[in-house]
């Protein structure tokens, strides 16, 4: 990737390139098309509808990046319940992907809201019975919390060793309780499509709806780890041990053949074999979502293909393209009749500004913390800005005199 320039302002550095302009270009677009939301309404941002209320923010900005952000608590529940301290190295990256994740998450739950004025309304009125209420608690506190186990990362580069030193005391605390609310509001978005029996098309459809949701957002989580860090090597030159992320992928792939049994356990009980091979867009679309989502990546980990780092990589980008299909499957394919919907302009600029946006905070925080094994880099940092502070202090002090 070729560099244009590396700025450095009071300590913190980043790096414009090519991409990186062409991101900031779709941030600033999505800025325009969100103060134009924020100040009309939907009419003329998406082509939302009363028939079709749910668009691409909840299918592909909510369903799917919950569903993506869940290397945070898949790989903590690893490490620090599970004690499978050989996964520590990527509990950082996978920590700050899932922050970034949730965060953008939260982005689309506001500018789904109608009235976006009044999106304070769920903290002071409960709505105990609604499975959305749980979902907004949950998703606002564990991205709390989140936030919280990151400061442990941004004291250590600071300087505030005081403070840091109390942060790593509760960091514990934060993990344990952090591993409570993804498993109630991954769950629960499966959750919400119980009611709709009589609008999905049954092969999306069931009471274990939940379950598949918990599930699958557990084994993409160590599926987007194995590709955050692909990128990561690909850009900082940051490697992690094949033996590490093929030990990751094939955990997530056992609990990924249990979600396949479950599946062909549903359908020999409904006895709906014969959805499957109909031939409509249905039933074409499940049969890709299986084969090429969960068959495939199934083959691919357990065979000598995961012997070799493409194997794991190829298996990884599946899973992740696997699960964002079964996703907008149920939004989309399973309700909304062809023709139906498609996303207006507005609704993809944002979605991309949003994705673009996470790019950058992502290559900023990398770039100027300790977060994928670039200690000593980062450290270099510290030592430099401390014989600034140093210098200034001393001069400072000379004009006194």
């Amino acid at each position: 990737m070729k560099v244009y320039k590396c700025f450095r302002i009071l300590g913190w550095d980043f790096t414009i390139t090519p991409v990186r302009f062409v991101l900031t270009g779709f941030v600033a677009l999505m800025v325009v098309a969100v103060v134009l939301r924020l100040l009309t309404g939907f009419q003329y941002v998406t082509n939302l509808t009363d028939e079709t209320p749910w668009g691409m923010w909840i299918a592909f900005d909510v369903m799917c990046g919950v569903a993506l952000a869940g290397g945070g608590y898949s790989t903590a529940l690893l490490v620090s319940m599970f004690r499978c301290k050989q996964y520590e190295e990527v509990t950082r990256g996978a920590l700050l992907t899932s922050l970034l994740g949730y965060i953008l998450v939260m982005a689309g739950l506001f500018l789904d809201i109608g009235q976006w004025f009044n999106f304070w309304r769920p903290f002071v009125s409960w709505g105990y019975t609604s499975v959305l209420f749980e979902v907004f608690w949950c998703i606002s506190i564990y991205t709390t919390i989140l936030s919280f186990e990151f400061f442990e990362i941004i004291t250590e580069r600071i300087l505030v060793k005081k403070l840091h030193k109390y942060v790593v005391k509760i960091l514990p605390i934060l993990i344990v309780i952090g591993l409570v609310f993804p498993v109630l509001h991954q769950s629960s978005l499966g959750g919400l499509f119980l009611i709709m029996k009589e609008k999905m098309f049954p092969l999306w459809w069931s009471e274990f709806l939940p379950i598949y949701f918990l599930m699958s957002s557990f084994f993409v989580g160590s599926a987007m780890v194995a590709v955050e860090t692909s990128l990561a090597k690909n850009a900082y030159g940051h490697e992690i041990r094949h033996e590490v992320m093929l030990g990751m992928s094939r955990i997530g792939a056992g609990v990924m053949f249990a979600y396949f049994v479950l599946k062909l356990y549903d359908l020999f009980e409904k006895h709906e074999w014969g959805y499957v091979f109909q031939g409509s867009l249905q039933s074409n679309m499940y049969c890709i979502e299986m084969l090429f989502g969960i068959i495939i990546p199934l083959i691919i980990i357990f065979s000598p293909l995961s012997k070799k780092r493409g194997g794991i990589l190829a298996y990884s980008w599946l899973v992740v393209l696997g699960v964002v299909l079964n996703r907008l499957n149920c939004v989309f394919t399973s309700m909304y009749e062809s023709g139906s919907y498609f996303p207006g302009v507005g609704e993809i600029i944002v979605s991309v500004g949003l994705i673009s946006m996470g790019i950058l905070i992502y290559c900023f925080l990398v770039e100027n913390f300790n977060i994928i094994g670039n200690e000593r880099a980062v450290q270099i940092k510290i030592d430099k800005d401390k014989d600034i502070k140093n210098l200034i202090w001393t001069l400072l002090r000379t004009k006194k005199r």
